[in-house]
């Protein structure tokens, strides 16, 4: 076992860790730990773009921007989180210039803005041109510039090191984070970092489901960690899925299509967003356009031999178009589905792509311990963490602007926290837990394949818990995730090594899942609406009266058979009052 001391300690090499990264680094002591090597981490796989009232294209301002948000989130929102992003938005998207980000220009040489869903002018009145983007290689060019800073300033990486526990010690006022700990993957060793302030920016767990957007890594690993701490999480039963993935593959196909001109069509070629937003049509937020699609599909409107996709129309955009402004996706479709945008329409069907919900924090990153307490010394942003600037459902560029708005405040606070107190000593044999766990998978004490759980696990999700739900599927889920969770108890892995070993890896993954999975469901059980990117058939209207609250889950008791603590949390209003949305 190996011991390391630093002032701040980063779990997450992605958008929101190396954006904290940049500022800790610059005033304590840092390391940023990551189980992937950093331009690997999913925010390169963002694609549309990043927003910000800059005003460049047409008039704009931070206050639409924000109505916009809260009104998208379907006033689950935090309204003070709301506007801190959408004012410092202007500053987030100038401050990437900067660094080098190589935005697309207007003629004039202003960084060029599209439309993108949800985003409108006076308070919903029309579409309004406010992401910035790099063609469609936004994420990309973010994850490239953040981490060439990072290398200016001298972060120190500690890459493909899985961060499997956090270090909790016990004080007179409570649990402090005192560091965490470890697997390195070259060489099978456990090391423990011991740290004045800990940032969480892991990323999300889309690999619950089968169809989805995200990469083999997003496992939710510190939304696990963090759980298993006894620490809650919140409002996970809001899972968006984003409309646009290619049909069968969920690969995505960026909003930024809609925003240059795409349209969505069922198989008789009507333009079908027009019935259900006739406002903004196809740039209705995200949960909207899933619903309506699935809804065609339901209803017998699908197109192809088993009518369960819509098209998306690309063809008058134009060859030129397509190429220098949506290559990457062009070229998806080309590859996977043997389809030319340029010619023909290309199948899609809503995939698994973000979670709204994660480790409850404030405004500055810091973790809460309960509503009205923090853990003194951790912090979280990006995916993993839920300020609650997208409640209900997360408009399309927001995450790119929450890892960087965030991502830095939580940097700032952390390095600030770790400036202002000492070391605290760490807990006793830090690494108890990360051993046995690590020593259990290793045992011959079971012979259930983790490949086997996992593939039934993403399946009943798809089938029970998508865009559409009924207390009948989610008890169907519930019931099939617990079975899974005793199964998982005698898992057998089959490389003993502890070199590279990502058999390991992927048995502990697993783990989290379930867990998180089972989260999700109990949550979505509780929640009788529809609200967001949470749709219940058999609840089909938002309830203000008994859920306009945020949902927080404890786990309660030791290991997978523990129980799951719902309990509740006001949303925070400054402006805006809930109103119906109409698009």
């Amino acid at each position: 076992m190996q011991f390391h001391k630093y002032d701040v300690v980063i779990i997450g090499a992605g958008g929101a860790g190396m954006r904290a990264a940049i500022e800790s680094g610059q005033r304590a002591r840092t390391a940023v730990l990551t189980k992937l090597y950093p331009t690997r981490s999913h925010t390169g796989a963002a694609q549309g773009g990043m927003c910000a009232a800059l005003a460049n294209v047409e008039e704009d301002n931070w206050e639409w921007h924000t109505f916009d948000t809260i009104k998208g989130g379907d006033y689950l929102v935090d309204q003070d989180a709301a506007e801190i992003m959408a004012k410092e938005a202007i500053d987030a998207v100038l401050d990437l210039e900067k660094m080098g980000l190589p935005f697309n220009r207007t003629p004039e040489g202003k960084i060029d803005q599209r439309r993108f869903g949800g985003h409108t002018r006076n308070h919903g009145e029309a579409a309004v041109r406010r992401a910035c983007y790099a063609a469609d290689r936004t994420g990309h060019m973010i994850l490239q510039t953040l981490y060439q800073n990072c290398v200016k300033h001298g972060i120190e990486f500690f890459n493909e090191f899985y961060v499997l526990d956090i270090c909790l010690t016990e004080t007179e006022d409570g649990p402090v984070c005192t560091g965490a700990v470890a697997y390195e993957l070259a060489t099978g060793e456990i090391h423990v970092f011991q740290a004045k302030s800990v940032v969480f920016a892991t990323g999300g767990f889309g690999k619950v489901f089968k169809t989805t957007s995200n990469a083999h890594t997003l496992t939710g690993d510190g939304m696990g960690i963090v759980f298993r701490k006894g620490l809650p999480l919140e409002d996970m039963e809001f899972y968006q899925f984003h409309p646009t993935g290619l049909a069968g593959l969920g690969i995505l196909l960026t909003e930024g299509a809609r925003g240059e001109g795409a349209i969505l069509r069922n198989a008789s070629g009507e333009r079908f967003m027009e019935r259900y937003a006739p406002t903004i049509k196809d740039l209705a937020p995200r949960d909207i356009v899933a619903r309506s699609m699935a809804l065609e599909v339901l209803e017998g409107r699908g197109a192809g031999p088993n009518k369960d996709y819509v098209l998306l129309d690309c063809t008058h955009l134009g060859a030129e178009v397509l190429e220098s402004k949506l290559p990457d996706i062009t070229e998806f479709a080309r590859t996977y589905l043997a389809v030319d945008p340029v010619k023909e329409p290309v199948p899609v069907y809503p995939t698994a792509h973000y979670a709204m919900g994660g480790i409850p924090t404030n405004i500055h990153g810091e973790v809460l311990r309960d509503n009205d307490h923090v853990i003194p010394g951790l912090y979280a942003a990006g995916e993993c963490a839920c300020v609650s600037v997208h409640g209900a459902n997360r408009l399309g560029t927001n995450s790119l602007l929450d890892i960087n708005v965030f991502g830095r405040r939580a940097g700032i606070a952390a390095a600030d926290y770790a400036n202002a107190h000492e070391h605290v000593e760490l807990p006793e044999n830090p690494a108890a837990q990360v051993e046995a766990q690590v020593a259990l998978a290793l045992s011959e004490h079971g012979h259930e394949r983790v490949a086997d759980i996992r593939t039934e696990l993403q399946a009943t999700m798809d089938a029970n818990a998508s865009v559409y739900r009924t207390e009948d599927t989610l008890k169907t889920a519930l019931h099939a995730v617990q079975a899974l969770k005793e199964r998982y108890q005698r898992i057998t892995v089959q490389d003993k090594g502890k070199r590279f070993n990502t058999d390991l890896l992927e048995a502990v993954e697993l783990g989290f899942l379930l867990e998180l999975a089972e989260v999700l469901v109990v949550g979505a059980l509780a929640r009788k609406e529809s609200r967001g990117g949470h749709a219940r058939e058999d609840y089909p209207n938002r309830d203000d009266t008994n859920f306009m609250r945020h949902s927080m889950y404890y786990k309660q008791g030791e290991g997978l058979s523990a129980d799951i603590r719902l309990d509740y949390k006001p949303v925070t209003f400054t402006r805006y009052q809930p109103m119906e949305r109409k698009y």
